[in-house]
């Protein structure tokens, strides 16, 4: 029986995509950079690539943030300040009008009286806190765990054990995460010994390896499968 649930933020209960785009656009122009098809793709390559390291421990979260950006510099010719435009695209970010994901408010009114529900992201605080505060979602929350603040990322095992030492009365054996991340939610959630929950609309095939406990292609799955756990 489940009675804990680890919840992600971005691209599983808030659009994180649709707000990435218009913030990364406007930051981009303002360092003369026309936010080409090309060259946005290139970045969200540039990206994942530097995520990535840091979920296997090769980079640090400040090298993430400004290194993606200082990567694309210089592929591209540019003599622009990553730190600078890593600051105005976070600061865009935050005030982006933030958009739940199909099913995610009405999923939140239901277990929210029902199940002890905490927030597990690795978004900048900064951010993460505005958009949680603006979409009206924290008052959903026992509890908001974001690795900034802990000083230690999704997957990594610590970033759980100290989730887990601030509930009061915690239960490996009745924990779920749930999230769209295969190496950060699902690698982190078995990492830690937690059951887990691939929140995966776009029905993709996981890698040998890499299976979820569980799977949904929608949010509104979630209270009848929790139903049957």
């Amino acid at each position: 029986m489940v009675k804990t649930i680890f919840l992600d933020l971005d691209n599983t209960l808030l659009d994180f995509d649709r707000a990435e785009a218009a913030a990364l656009s406007k930051a981009l122009e303002q360092a003369g950079i026309t936010p080409s098809a090309a060259v946005l793709e290139r970045y969200h390559e540039l990206n994942a690539q530097h995520w990535k390291m840091l979920e296997d421990g090769i980079l640090t979260r400040d090298q993430v943030l400004t290194g993606r950006f200082a990567a694309l510099f210089v592929e591209l010719g540019i003599s622009a300040s990553a730190q600078e435009i890593c600051d105005c695209y976070e600061h865009l970010l935050a005030q982006e009008p933030p958009r739940l994901l199909p099913g995610a408010r009405e999923l939140l009114e239901d277990l929210a009286p029902r199940f002890a529900l905490y927030l597990a992201s690795n978004g900048a605080s900064a951010v993460q806190r505005i958009r949680l505060r603006n979409a009206d979602l924290t008052r959903y929350f026992r509890g908001i765990f974001i690795s900034e603040e802990l000083g230690v990322d999704k997957p990594k095992r610590e970033f759980f054990q100290m989730c887990f030492a601030a509930i009061p009365d915690f239960s490996r054996q009745t924990a779920l995460i749930v999230g769209d991340s295969l190496t950060s939610d699902i690698r982190g959630g078995r990492n830690a010994g937690i059951r887990t929950c691939w929140y995966n609309p776009d029905r993709r095939t996981a890698p040998p390896g890499w299976e979820p406990d569980e799977e949904i292609a929608a949010l509104a799955a979630l209270p009848a499968l929790l139903q049957r756990l």
